[in-house]
Parts: structure tokens; C-alpha cells; sequence
């Protein structure tokens, strides 16, 4: 029944969808966890104007580090041994 269930494209579909979510909202956490680490100090009543510029700038690098380290990988071609391990 598990195997059935598993070679329903849908059910691929829903399961990719739902590992892709997970994904992101482990990268979101770490991302928020390492910024306010970085930026914050003793939290106030107030978030302020310094304390919000690190934050943007922090997950603005994470965002721009992120694409750099996924453009180069897709740039670089892959070693033949290597691809033909992944086919």
C-alpha cells in the first residue's frame, strides 16, 4: 500500500512540495537564529534603528551568499565520473 501510494505522481508531487516547505522553513529559522545572534543586543521595547539595519543587512548577505554558492555550483560542470554517479 506504501509503495502504491508512492508511485502516485500526486502523491510525489505532495511529497516533494512538502520536503521543499520543510526545507525552506529550516533555512528561514537558521537564517533568523544566526541574524538575531548577530544583531541583537539586550532586546528592548523597541526595535531600533541600528538593531533593524544589521537584521536586513545580515539576511540580505545570507540572501546574496545563497545565490552566489547556487550560481557558481550550476556554473561549474560536473566531473564525468561524478555525474554518471548520480544518473
Amino acid at each position: 500500500m506504501a509503495g502504491e501510494a508512492l508511485q502516485d505522481p500526486r502523491m510525489q508531487r505532495f511529497v516533494e512540495a512538502e520536503t521543499q516547505r520543510q526545507r525552506f522553513q529550516q533555512l528561514v529559522h537558521s537564517l533568523t537564529e544566526k541574524c538575531w545572534d548577530a544583531c541583537m543586543g539586550t532586546p528592548g521595547q523597541k526595535l531600533d534603528s541600528r538593531t533593524e539595519t544589521c537584521m536586513v543587512n545580515c539576511v540580505e548577505r545570507f540572501i546574496d551568499t545563497t545565490n552566489y554558492v547556487v550560481n557558481r555550483l550550476e556554473s561549474t560542470p560536473m566531473p564525468t565520473k561524478a555525474a554518471s554517479e548520480f544518473s
